[in-house]
């Protein structure tokens, strides 16, 4: 590892914020639509340091990263998020890594799995979508009038399909929780926190990789939550049936069916293991 424990990489085309922890076979992992290592607990508070040099980043637009400006002539792109990953994998000095990617995280692995294949030795999409004809995640970009209170109320019944009316009238105490924490911004005001968030959820409204699945080779695991609204069951279905040989797991829980569900990280570490 040729870059430090936690601290600014500086790419050719950007600057990101990156840690990484433990002990083992590289892993890059590649975080969802708004992550920021700032935000806990995350990745790091979890097993996959105990079992793997684990490594992850603020994406570009997102947390302590570099956010540059787009425009309708320059938006950001999902080559572009690729890009950033591999060249923070070259600033790592590793030639190759295990990648997983969870929900825009996914789609951004999916990218660098078909335009770096060389990098990728096995991938994991968790809770993701290929978008186009094999279906997209749930459009989040069509959401951004809302206030913070306002999306997390409409997203958690979506989040996780058990959760709708009845469920929160039953469970008021842990709903009014749920809601508090997806609403929760603390770096809202942060300069370009709201444009670098919006330009992510415009590249994420573009995502396509469904007629490129083919050109997946890494050996995949594909898991998803049986209640997730945002990516679908069915789709994880369509993602396996595009990639040679790639393993389909599903688990009790939706869109955060890693933290709903023990058995997930122990079947994605032994998927990472054998």
């Amino acid at each position: 590892m040729t870059i430090a424990p936690a601290g600014f990489v500086s790419l050719e085309t950007i600057r990101l914020y990156a840690e990484w922890q433990g002990e083992g076979p590289p892993l890059l992992f590649i975080s969802g639509t708004g992550g920021d290592l700032r935000k806990k607990p995350n990745l790091f508070d979890g097993p996959l340091p105990k079992a793997f040099t684990t490594l992850s980043y603020d994406q570009r637009g997102l947390g302590q990263s570099g956010k540059p400006k787009a425009s309708q002539s320059a938006p950001y792109t999902m080559q572009d998020y690729a890009e950033d990953a591999a060249a923070l994998m070259e600033a790592a000095g590793w030639k190759r890594a295990h990648v997983m990617g969870v929900s825009f995280g996914g789609m951004v692995a999916q990218e660098l799995a078909i335009r770096f294949p060389e990098k990728v030795d096995k991938l994991v999409l968790a809770c993701t979508s290929p978008g186009g004809d094999g279906g997209a995640s749930y459009p989040l970009h069509t959401l951004t009038h809302m206030s913070g209170e306002e999306r997390a109320r409409h997203m958690i019944p979506i989040s996780d399909t058990r959760h709708g009316d009845d469920w929160a009238k039953a469970h008021p105490e842990h709903y009014e929780e749920l809601v508090r924490m997806a609403a929760d911004d603390p770096y809202a005001g942060e300069p370009g926190h709201g444009e670098g968030a919006l330009a992510q959820l415009e590249a994420r409204a573009a995502h396509d990789t469904w007629d490129r699945l083919g050109a997946i080779k890494a050996p995949t695991l594909i898991c998803g939550g049986t209640y997730d609204g945002i990516a679908l069951p069915e789709t994880q279905e369509k993602l396996q049936s595009r990639i040679a040989g790639a393993k389909l797991e599903m688990f009790e829980g939706g869109h955060l069916f890693l933290l709903q569900d023990r058995r997930a990280f122990k079947e994605i570490i032994a998927f990472l293991k054998d």
